[in-house]
């Protein structure tokens, strides 16, 4: 048997040693003076070894203790080095959280998406779903969990976007399974748990009266100074909301007055061209002395990295004072289309404005300046139109 005085002045020799205890439990030193406890036993006729840890932090005392432990185990049929195993994976396991399985697909597929569809995919995430069940083991995510996270997002009244981030989270599953760090994929549990998407119309304001009141309010906005310029534009514009709060400054050409969309942007996969007022011009003069340094015209307040949210123009609509169901964001759109048309306006080219679907695959591809010098007179005339507005005119 050993004792604490022999355990501690046994030296290292040219060769490893062993020390014997009783019952399997011995000491190995090597060469260089380290000292190990191990104990040595048979299962299923088998000979093994198991490490129970380093002298001096492992005393001997503390070493006999760990041994009558896993022989406990042994009288039972356990072999110990196998729930070694177990407990080390179940280590392992709780830190591959949900988010860090995210961050890993996201860069792993960043490169097959386009760069606005990548940042919208981590924006959501971070938004909806890393704050409630992004630092939780993937592993321990249940479906009730996931699904109470994704309620959150029904509750904003959003449920497209809800069905998106649960589609989002499926993938995160379905890749964890694959790089095996997860066994099944929560997220197809609750497979008709959403409330089904009402496709509804954006609202938006018609009457001339009650734009001419909007446009006033707009000038009063007291937020952010780069939001307050996405305010102005968004009415002269009139593109969709994900178009212009990801605007680049590489994409304005002040020379030519056009501001050309790249397909990937766009919703129709198509370039897009938007002629620019002169009303256009003048408010991103204003603007450029702030962010022209940077890439978007108006960049996060957060980070001048990443485009303003997609709420950042309706909750500015919100503080003044217009509700959910009397303007958004969208609504510009609804407003240039039924007023231009109204005015007299070539339907065509009011289409062709707005990037609407070109049915005809083939004329799509080559239709992006369709009835651009049309277009270029019709947006002049509208932001005309829009200042009188403003100014109160009839």
């Amino acid at each position: 048997m050993l004792t604490d005085v022999k355990v501690k002045n046994a030296k290292p020799s040219t060769k490893a040693q062993k020390l014997f205890d009783e019952r399997g439990l011995y000491l190995e030193i090597s060469r260089n003076g380290g000292k190990w406890w191990r104990l040595k036993y048979r299962i299923q006729g088998k000979e093994k070894r198991l490490s129970l840890g380093v002298y001096p932090d492992v005393s001997l005392k503390g070493a006999r203790e760990r041994r009558d432990e896993a022989r406990k185990l042994l009288a039972t049929g356990v072999d110990p080095s196998e729930v070694r195993k177990a407990e080390k994976a179940e280590a392992r396991a709780e830190t591959v959280t949900f988010e860090l399985v995210a961050r890993e697909w996201h860069e792993r597929f960043t490169p097959k998406w386009s760069p606005s569809h990548a940042l919208d995919i981590i924006q959501r995430l971070e938004r909806n779903i890393f704050p409630p069940i992004g630092a939780r083991p993937l592993q321990g995510i249940t479906a009730p969990e996931l699904l109470a996270a994704i309620r959150i997002i029904e509750s904003r009244g959003v449920n497209e976007t809800a069905r998106r981030v649960l589609q989002m989270c499926s993938q995160v599953f379905r890749y964890a399974i694959a790089t095996g760090r997860a066994d099944r994929d929560v997220a197809a549990d609750l497979r008709g748990a959403l409330a089904p998407v009402k496709h509804t119309h954006y609202a938006s304001i018609t009457d001339p009266k009650e734009i001419s009141a909007l446009l006033r309010a707009i000038e009063t906005y007291q937020g952010s100074f780069v939001t307050l310029c996405a305010l102005r534009i968004a009415p002269l514009t009139f593109v969709r909301p994900g178009e212009l709060r990801r605007a680049e400054w590489s994409e304005i050409d002040f020379e030519n007055g056009e501001w050309r969309i790249p397909s990937s942007k766009m919703k129709m996969k198509e370039q897009h061209i938007v002629p620019l007022s002169r009303q256009v011009i003048a408010v991103l003069d204003e603007l450029r002395p702030l962010t022209g340094s940077g890439r978007y015209l108006f960049p996060s307040l957060r980070s001048s990295s990443r485009p303003m949210s997609e709420n950042t123009v309706n909750a500015a609509l919100r503080r003044l004072g217009y509700e959910k169901g009397e303007m958004t964001g969208h609504g510009f759109r609804s407003m240039a289309s039924t007023l231009l048309n109204e005015m007299g306006w070539n339907r065509d080219a009011i289409e062709r404005q707005l990037a609407h679907a070109e049915r005809n695959s083939v004329r799509a591809a080559y239709n992006f300046a369709e009835h651009l010098p049309e277009r270029r007179r019709m947006m002049q005339a509208w932001s005309d139109y829009i200042d009188k507005l403003k100014a109160g005119e009839k």
